[in-house]
């Protein structure tokens, strides 16, 4: 087995190479059967769409071509590696509303148009497998086959010949004539897995095209996931406002109007002044750290120094950070707000990923605003290893960013270093 492995590494039938010989040789017979099949429902049930038959018949053919794409999606992905991304298929109530929806929405359209063309493009991987791997075994094995496969030839004189392969009236069935044909499928077959890559890139790019959901369906998809993440993320700030709010800041207004009624009551009592200083200095107390509590809560709602702009929101945050964090900032027209919000907590998750499980003495924060587009990068020497939904509160962050259209990228190979690039749009 090993032998039979390193036999067709050696001759460039690795396992991607069997894989898309094995496509070709399938996806050519599936177009030709789907192709006639998907042709003939449209023109009989077009010819007959004057009546309800001819538009159940028309839905029945748009829905097999539904069914079709299902399978050279499977088929692609399994022996391609080509991922398409199944688009939503049609939804309807009732058998009208599924009719109305197969009919109505694009995606079925869009796997018909594939069944049509698919013929055509999947001919050429099919055609490149006859010439570079048919012929080229033929070719190479011709000293062999020649015995088997030869025509009998009878001359004028009584002599009788044997003819396997002939090249402009020159037979190549003789001694070192053999080494033509032989050298030819040789060369075939190296060609051949370069000549089937090629030979399948239009296929290819008919199924991303068709099969897979349109630029608006990927849209309205995205906004969608956008909509949910940014209600599920208002949704948790006000359980930890109301959390923050209730368990502290309350809690300590609460034991204020306590001691404040107690000091009342030492008054009143005439207690002594250093009973009545000791209750001040906690009610004091009490008071000093609910406003501080105010004011974290202010800072993780909206922090007050981004009112002075993104560059000195993030040299205080640089102050404030365990790390030795040096800021680079150039930026021309000042962002949105709400970009600058979603920069500046950016920022402060990823130097706290940083601090916490990088193990590095230092980091880099350096943002730049052109062309309407706000590009932040985040980076530190640690010891790498952090991806997008690991644990490390990327996928909450991507999760921020994508409600503005924005994009997150992660370059983090173990070892490190760790590069976080963050882009929003300006406006």
């Amino acid at each position: 087995m090993r032998r039979l492995r390193s036999f067709a590494a050696a001759a460039g039938l690795g396992r991607r190479a069997l894989c898309a010989l094995l496509y070709a040789v399938i996806a050519f017979p599936l177009a030709l059967v789907g192709f006639p099949l998907v042709l003939l429902g449209l023109t009989v049930g077009g010819a007959l769409s004057v009546t309800t038959l001819g538009l159940w018949l028309v839905a029945a053919t748009v829905r097999g071509a539904l069914g079709l794409a299902a399978v050279q999606r499977g088929l692609a992905r399994r022996l391609l590696g080509l991922a398409i991304e199944e688009p939503a298929p049609p939804a309807g109530t009732g058998v009208l509303g599924w009719r109305r929806a197969v009919l109505g929405e694009r995606v079925g359209w869009r796997a018909v148009g594939c069944a049509l063309l698919a013929p055509f493009t999947a001919a050429l991987p099919f055609a490149a497998v006859l010439i570079g791997y048919v012929y080229g075994v033929l070719f190479a094995l011709h000293p062999l086959l020649q015995r088997l496969n030869h025509e009998t030839v009878h001359h004028a004189d009584g002599s009788v010949s044997h003819v396997s392969l002939e090249f402009f009236g020159h037979q190549v069935d003789t001694w070192p004539r053999w080494l033509i044909p032989v050298a030819a499928g040789l060369l075939l077959l190296a060609v051949a897995p370069r000549l089937l890559r090629h030979a399948l890139a239009p296929h290819r790019a008919v199924l991303t095209a068709l099969l897979g959901p349109s630029a608006a369906d990927r849209r309205i998809r995205a906004l969608e996931e956008t909509r949910a993440h940014a209600v599920e993320d208002a949704a948790a700030t006000l359980r930890r406002i109301e959390r923050d709010l209730h368990d502290g800041t309350q809690a300590r207004l609460v034991g204020l109007a306590m001691h404040l009624a107690m000091i009342r009551e030492l008054l009143t009592a005439g207690a002594g002044p250093d009973r009545v200083l000791a209750v001040v200095d906690t009610a004091q107390g009490n008071a000093t750290q609910a406003i501080t509590d105010l004011r974290h809560l202010v800072k993780g709602i909206h922090p007050p120094v981004l009112d002075e702009g993104l560059p000195a929101a993030l040299a205080t945050l640089a102050a404030d950070s365990a790390l030795n964090v040096d800021v680079t900032a150039d930026i021309g027209t000042r962002p949105a707000p709400a970009v600058e919000s979603i920069a500046y907590f950016c920022a402060a998750e990823l130097l706290a990923n940083a601090t916490k499980h990088s193990g590095a003495d230092s980091a880099t924060v350096t943002v730049t605003a052109r062309d309407g587009l706000l590009r932040l990068c985040v980076a530190d020497e640690g010891r790498g290893g952090a991806v997008v939904g690991a644990g490390s509160g990327l996928r909450g962050l991507l999760a921020r960013v994508r409600t503005v259209d924005g994009t997150l990228v992660c370059d983090s190979p173990p070892g490190g270093p760790t590069v976080v690039t963050v882009e929003l749009p300006c406006a």
